[in-house]
């Protein structure tokens, strides 16, 4: 398995719509993908395998020193095999080259080894409200 890492790689919403149904578990959408990351991302990072995309990762920024992680998927073909982690990484170093100095993600319990252990994300202490 030669699994490829692509900043602001070239992708087809038809196929990131299909990989985020197959990650989150619900049905495919027609999400305009293109027009929301190039609108207000620093970047996103795809894995490929050949042709096939099989992890995603948006990377939002605020325009200055802060990025965010956002919709980070794997296909579940391929999960446990470090893809996640891999995608995150090369964020994380897309975001420094950028003159980013923070990285935030927020995640679903189940999610907290994933960023904790696996990507080296610290815990903080932060707050939201749900609109």
């Amino acid at each position: 398995m030669t699994i490829r890492y692509e900043w602001r790689s070239d992708f087809d919403n038809t196929a990131l719509n299909a990989l985020h149904a197959d990650g989150f578990g619900h049905p495919i959408a027609q999400t305009d993908w293109r027009e929301q990351v190039e609108n207000h991302s620093l970047g996103w990072v795809c894995a490929w395998e050949e042709d096939s995309l099989i992890g995603f990762v948006n990377v939002a920024w605020d325009g200055g020193v802060h990025a965010f992680l956002l919709d980070t998927v794997v296909s579940r073909h391929y999960r446990s095999r470090g893809v996640g982690a891999a995608l995150v990484a090369t964020a994380a170093h897309e975001a420094r080259a950028a003159k980013c100095e923070w990285l935030h993600v927020d995640f679903e319990e189940h999610l907290r080894s994933f960023y904790f252990n696996a990507c080296g994300f610290k815990e903080t202490t932060a707050g939201l409200i749900a609109l």
